[in-house]
C-alpha cells in the first residue's frame, strides 16, 4: 500500500512540475506577444493558460483521491497537502501569463507599449521566465536551499517592477492615461506570477523539512 502510495505521489509531483514548465512557456509567448505586437503569441500563451487551469484540476482530484484512499499520515500528509496549495500557485502563475496576453490581444494590430518601457518589460519577461525555470528545477528536486535562492530572483523582478511605475510616473511621460493604465497592470501581473513562483519554493521548503521558509535555515 506504502508503494503504491509513493508512486501516486511522484506521479502528482511530475505534473506539477510539468505545471510549472508550462507557465514558463506561457511566460515567454506573452512577453514575446506583448513586446513585438506577436498575436499568434498572443493566442497561445492563452490557450497555454487554458491548458494549465485543466492540469491544475487533473492535480487536485488526483490530490483528493490520495487523501481518500491512501489515508497519509504526518509527513505523508503533509506532502499531499502541501501539493494542493502547490496546484493554486502553479495555476495562478498561467493565468497571470494569460492576462499579459491577453493585454497584447486587446491592443491588436496595435501595441500594448511603448518604446521607452519596451526594454523594460522584456526584461520582465525574460526574469519571470528564469525564474519559472527555477520553480520548475525546485519541484524537480526538492532542493530545499535551492528553493530559498528564488527569493533572490523575486528582489530582481521587484526592481524592475519600481523602475516601470518610475518611468510611467516619471513628469515625462507622454504616451497618455491609457497606455500608463496596461504598463501598469502588465508589470504588476509579472510581479504577481514572480510572488506565486516563490511561494513554489517557499512551500518546497516546508514540504522537505516541515519547517516555514522564514524560520528554516541551510545546515552549515
Amino acid at each position: 500500500m506504502r508503494a503504491l502510495y509513493h508512486e501516486n505521489l511522484r506521479q502528482l509531483t511530475e505534473l506539477l512540475h510539468a505545471m510549472c514548465l508550462r507557465d514558463r512557456a506561457a511566460v515567454e509567448a506573452a512577453t514575446d506577444a506583448v513586446v513585438n505586437a506577436n498575436i499568434e503569441q498572443a493566442e497561445a500563451a492563452i490557450d497555454i493558460a487554458a491548458e494549465v487551469e485543466t492540469m491544475q484540476q487533473s492535480a487536485e482530484q488526483e490530490a483528493i483521491r490520495l487523501l481518500a484512499l491512501q489515508s497519509p499520515v504526518a509527513g505523508e500528509l503533509r506532502q499531499v497537502v502541501t501539493a494542493i496549495q502547490l496546484t493554486g500557485n502553479l495555476q495562478r502563475m498561467g493565468a497571470l501569463a494569460g492576462h499579459i496576453a491577453t493585454s497584447a490581444r486587446r491592443r491588436h494590430p496595435g501595441q500594448a507599449i511603448v518604446d521607452s518601457v519596451r526594454p523594460l518589460v522584456a526584461r520582465m519577461g525574460s526574469t519571470a521566465a528564469d525564474i519559472a525555470t527555477s520553480a520548475a528545477d525546485v519541484l524537480d528536486s526538492g532542493d530545499p536551499a535551492a528553493a530559498a535562492t528564488l527569493d533572490s530572483q523575486d528582489d530582481a523582478m521587484d526592481r524592475l517592477h519600481e523602475r516601470l511605475l518610475a518611468t510611467v510616473l516619471d513628469h515625462e511621460w507622454d504616451a497618455g492615461i491609457t497606455t500608463a493604465v496596461d504598463v501598469t497592470l502588465l508589470g504588476r501581473y509579472y510581479e504577481r506570477f514572480a510572488d506565486n513562483a516563490v511561494e513554489v519554493g517557499r512551500r518546497t521548503i516546508f514540504l522537505a523539512t516541515g519547517e516555514t521558509a522564514e524560520n528554516w535555515t541551510p545546515d552549515l
